[in-house]
């Protein structure tokens, strides 16, 4: 028997200690997690780990530091050599994070995405800025192609119709777009998507994009400005959230309608892709279960829609703010709650964003007074806001005009406008 620490060195050598006893697959994984620099140097820990690196089942070219966005031009050699090296091994996930500064980096980088693609990538996420100051770093005008891509995360990338057209993606189910720029997109198309999100993006200012996912079940539109994209019918939705917080073309600088008549006003004219009698958003949500609509930025688009609003026949829950409440005569809430046969619980924030609201009123409906524009499947009503004004009881008068109580409705009535003695 070898004397201990001459075993010990062995098995260091051959790669079987603590770490190296575990199987390959599983080490391969564990892999996936470091910096594609830092697995590689791991080639020198054993003759075991000597190629492990080339079959990891994740790639994550990063650079720096987490926090840091690193110059691709510190990239360049690596990655080539890494790509060339580990030649077309299939990978699981991949994430590009670093900064291009020159454009003659953006075809290499182009190649780069292209070559991941043809390694059988299922999740691929692509972080890439231009200069390092979040301006969008634009993909090259071809569609991608995978018979293996099931989401795709895209930030601080600008993009093309070729590209979001998903028809050579039959696999992908999930699409993340945070910072986007969709300037010279008029469709978004894929008939697998399940869940999409765009958030902090930037549309086209004249022309409507058209976004087409029938089988998408889970939306979030959120924080986005210029035109507000068109939505296709999508029969399988069971979740959707919308918010308007940010700079919106969609707003009429001379009025409150969407048709001022005023050529200069940005807002109502150039629309190019959208008939006046067409839905913008409400159609394309209708077949939503559980719905949010947020509008913190007066635009037009939702008031416009309900003129032809259609009917919200599987909502479950809905989430409305102050917008759909203005005074005084409810036009926009009394419009969703008679077009939503089937709803059953409504919250209502009142310039209060939460999650740790003040006040929070709780209602439900009264069945014994039955009335024809509610819903008779109403369970419960919640009112949210920092502190219970004038605006907020007129909104508890309105709903009690639809036999919606509320508990302590009396005495919240008289803290506002007390009795006369």
């Amino acid at each position: 028997m070898p004397p201990p620490q001459q075993g010990k060195r062995a098995a260091l050598a051959s790669g079987e200690g603590t770490i190296g006893a575990l199987p390959e697959d599983l080490l391969q994984h564990v892999l996936s997690f470091l910096p594609a620099q830092q697995a590689v140097r791991t080639c020198v820990l054993a003759r075991r780990w000597r190629h492990l690196w080339k079959s990891a089942t994740g790639l994550r070219i990063t650079g720096g530091q987490e926090s840091e966005v690193t110059p691709v031009q510190e990239l360049r050699e690596f990655v080539n050599h890494l790509l060339l090296l580990r030649c077309r091994a299939p990978v699981d996930t991949c994430e590009f994070r670093f900064a291009v500064d020159s454009d003659d980096d953006v075809p290499r980088v182009s190649l780069w995405i292209r070559h991941i693609i043809l390694c059988q990538v299922r999740l691929l996420r692509l972080h890439i800025s231009r200069d390092g100051y979040g301006v969008n770093f634009y993909v090259d005008n071809l569609p991608l192609a995978s018979q293996h891509l099931t989401r795709l995360e895209l930030i601080d990338i600008g993009l093309n119709d070729s590209f979001l057209d998903f028809a050579g993606c039959p696999a992908l189910q999930d699409l993340v777009i945070i910072n986007g720029c969709f300037v010279h997109v008029r469709n978004i198309s894929s008939v697998s998507l399940k869940r999409l999100a765009i958030l902090d993006s930037s549309f086209n200012q004249h022309t409507r994009t058209r976004i087409y996912v029938p089988s998408l079940v889970s939306l979030r539109l959120e924080d986005n400005w210029d035109r507000t994209p068109v939505l296709e019918t999508m029969p399988c939705l069971k979740a959707a959230f919308v918010r308007f917080i940010k700079e919106s073309v969609d707003r009429c600088f001379y009025s409150d309608s969407w048709d001022c008549h005023n050529d200069n006003c940005q807002g109502c004219y150039d629309l190019q892709t959208v008939h006046s009698h067409d839905s913008v958003l409400l159609k394309g949500l209708s077949e939503a279960q559980n719905l949010t609509l947020i509008d913190e930025h007066d635009t037009f688009i939702f008031r416009r829609d309900l003129t032809w609003c259609p009917t919200f026949s599987k909502l479950k829950t809905l989430l409305l703010n102050e917008y759909w409440c203005v005074p005084d005569d409810f036009h926009a809430l009394a419009c969703i709650l008679e077009h939503s046969p089937s709803l059953e619980i409504l919250t209502l924030h009142f310039f209060s964003k939460g999650p740790n609201h003040k006040v929070e009123i709780k209602g439900g409906y009264n069945a014994v007074e039955s009335s024809a524009a509610i819903t008779k499947h109403l369970k419960a009503v919640e009112v949210k806001c920092n502190s219970v004004d004038a605006e907020v009881l007129k909104i508890l008068k309105f709903l009690a005009t639809l036999n919606i109580c509320f508990e302590g409705e009396k005495a919240l009535t008289e803290d506002i406008w007390p009795i006369s003695s």
